[in-house]
């Protein structure tokens, strides 16, 4: 049931007017009744938003840390959902920034408290986000000793076992918020992933995936989702309904990036054709135990061999990347050369299945599974030998490995599928623009004029904070600095890594000192139990390689951010790709990148008023050369270099 506006809609007035007026009470007036500050840089940008919604356009929205964008999306987007009864997609760029609005003392409780309303929000988590059963049955069959694994078995809901449960008896569960002493290793083994057949699956209807989408689809106001999630909703949405499926997302009334500047990585993510080693052998294995004509069998044994030695150079010649789990594959005229037989073969398999279609001899359902994964391989692999067109690499996880292609570019999917809809869509950061100019993130997502605006930060940064610099070369020398610093603020501290890699490094020279305060590693539970740890127990550390964005600790618990290295992007296939298609790939690609994710980083530091603190930044000698005054640029205050 649709809720209504908290507003009375006259028919005398137009809908903007009169939600304009009730912006105008709720910022002047309602906020400040509850304890609020009265902010002008909020204010400016309520006012700049509306524009977005009377034009249904897009807009960068550059508000600092401390504004309270939040606030002001979350209070257009509520009432335009109401207003159109449709609801609002709010995409964060990963789960922690998810928590942040969500959680009980996060942004959207505050305004239901402060404006007297309560707002119906849901979330729609990736996939990997759930447990499959499928898998975690059979671990605890292998694994029964592993307390983890068991217990999570342990608390999955009854009905789930039973073959003909009541419908009264369902209920969600198998989040992995729900199983915080779970590893980010461990979860891998018992959450969804690609290679599960869930159309086939004996658990799908049971399973809590489903009851979750079956839950968030019901949403009246806001139905909050990463980036990743977004696209990928953005990706399938066309397959899903040829098989009789609903999208992952239902049809929005607008749409609200936070944190949009990451957009493109997920828009990447999303758009790719990923090919598992065992699943290709799974399917035509099993088919050739249908009663297919001898000549077809043939054609599948040669596709099997081709695929397993393509397979096999892959594996020999892909080279490790730190910072990146995508291992960069050469190239080279051998793999070249086994692609291109691999897909004439493919191609003839695809036409002698039409032959056996005709004669009516397989199942149906069985035959097109079949020819779309025939089809997905060679659509796949036509990208490939198009060289110029595609990205490519290979991930290896434990006993799986995939080779992944992705389209070069993603603007014109993105101009075609997303911007091209008639609703508003907001990007929000306190870093969407380079000095003011928004072309470079238009231009790497395909948006053509869109509106925009910045307002800086409203906090007095030359008296709550003080910045750092530290230049070495010696990684060692760095970490017994670093270990200095944590010692005499007494914890209460954030380390930004640029890869898993270097925390590891940092762990292992860590481990072996004493420390007075708790070390906390992200990977080793779920990151939301990690961040609650971290604010309430106000003498921790807290390391980790994704928390550049999204991390909201404001208070005692963060006093210090430390920098550990200057976050360029890895060396990795995609932003070689990037590097490769740019005139100057320094300034066009690695600066405004590292650039971008610094800024991220050093506003961990300041959320409020009150807050106060140091950032220490570490540099090599020769990074000190070419970026200090590029740095400098987007620090707040003069950096004080520690030679």
């Amino acid at each position: 049931m649709n809720r209504s506006l908290p507003f009375p809609l006259s028919k005398q007035q137009q809908f903007f007017d009169q939600l304009g007026d009730y912006i105008g009470d709720v910022f002047y007036e309602m906020l400040p009744e509850k304890g609020y500050e009265l902010r002008d840089e909020q204010i400016f940008m309520a006012f700049q938003l509306e524009q977005a919604f009377k034009k249904r356009s897009v807009m960068f929205a550059e508000a600092g840390v401390g504004t309270g964008k939040t606030f002001v999306y979350l209070l257009y987007a509520i009432c335009y959902a109401r207003y159109t009864g449709k609801p609002a997609i709010i995409s964060c760029a990963d789960e922690t920034l998810i928590e942040q609005l969500v959680k009980e003392e996060g942004d959207i409780r505050k305004l239901e408290q402060a404006l007297g309303f309560e707002v119906d929000v849901r979330l729609a988590k990736a996939r990997e986000q759930y447990v499959c059963m499928r898998k975690l049955d059979p671990l605890v069959q292998q694994f029964g000793d592993d307390e983890d694994v068991t217990q999570v078995h342990e608390e999955i809901p009854s009905f789930v076992f039973n073959d003909s449960p009541s419908m009264q008896q369902f209920r969600r569960y198998g989040d992995r918020k729900d199983y915080p002493w779970v590893s980010n290793e461990k979860w891998e083994r018992m959450a969804w992933d690609p290679l599960q057949p869930c159309t086939t699956c004996e658990w799908r209807h049971r399973c809590g995936q489903t009851l979750h989408r079956d839950y968030y689809r019901k949403a009246t106001d806001l139905i909050i989702c990463s980036h990743d999630f977004y696209m990928e909703h953005v990706w399938t949405k066309e397959s899903r309904k040829r098989e009789g499926q609903l999208p992952l997302l239902p049809e929005a009334s607008c749409v609200v990036f936070d944190e949009g500047h990451l957009l493109e990585f997920a828009a990447q993510k999303a758009l790719t054709y990923r090919f598992h080693l065992a699943t290709l052998q799974n399917v035509l294995t099993s088919f050739m135990d249908q009663d297919v004509r001898e000549k077809t069998l043939y054609v599948i044994e040669d596709v099997l061999a081709l695929h397993d030695e393509w397979f096999h150079i892959l594996q020999t010649t892909a080279v490790p990347v730190e910072g990146s789990n995508r291992k960069e594959v050469p190239f080279g005229p051998e793999m070249l050369e086994q692609a291109k037989a691999l897909y004439g073969k493919v191609q003839q398999l695809l036409e002698e299945l039409v032959f056996d279609s005709e004669m009516y001899v397989v199942e149906e359902y069985h035959m097109k599974m079949i020819e779309e994964h025939l089809e997905f391989l060679s659509y796949g692999l036509s990208i490939l030998l198009k060289e110029g067109d595609g990205i490519f690499w290979l991930e290896e996880t434990e006993g799986e490995t995939t080779f992944v292609i992705m389209p070069r570019l993603v603007e014109d999917v993105l101009r075609q599928e997303v911007f091209s809809l008639n609703i508003p869509f907001i990007f929000s950061s306190a870093t969407l623009s380079q000095r003011g100019d928004f072309s470079y993130l238009a231009s790497a997502l395909g948006i053509e004029d869109p509106l925009t605006f910045s307002v800086d930060s409203p906090f007095d940064y030359e008296r709550q904070m003080q910045v750092k610099g530290h230049i070495t070369d010696e990684e060692m020398k760095k970490w017994e600095v670093i270990g200095q610093a944590l010692r005499e603020n007494g914890g209460s501290s954030l380390i930004l890594f640029t890869s898993q890699e270097e925390m590891n490094r940092f762990r292992r020279w860590a481990e072996s000192s004493e420390w007075s305060f708790s070390i906390l590693y992200e990977g080793d539970r779920e990151i939301s139990e990690l961040v609650k740890q971290f604010q309430k127990e106000t003498d921790t550390v807290l390391c980790s390689y994704h928390l550049w964005e999204g991390l909201d600790v404001p208070g005692e618990a963060l006093t210090q951010v430390v920098i550990a290295s200057l976050p360029f992007p890895p060396k990795d296939p995609v932003f070689e790709a990037k590097r490769k298609h740019a005139s100057d790939p320094e300034v066009e690609v690695d600066l405004p990148y590292m650039l971008l994710r610094f800024r991220q980083g050093i506003g961990r530091l300041i959320r409020s008023h009150h807050d106060h603190g140091n950032v220490h930044l570490w540099m090599s000698t020769n990074e000190k050369k070419a970026y200090s005054e590029s740095v400098a640029e987007v620090v707040p205050i003069p950096i004080d270099w520690k030679e």
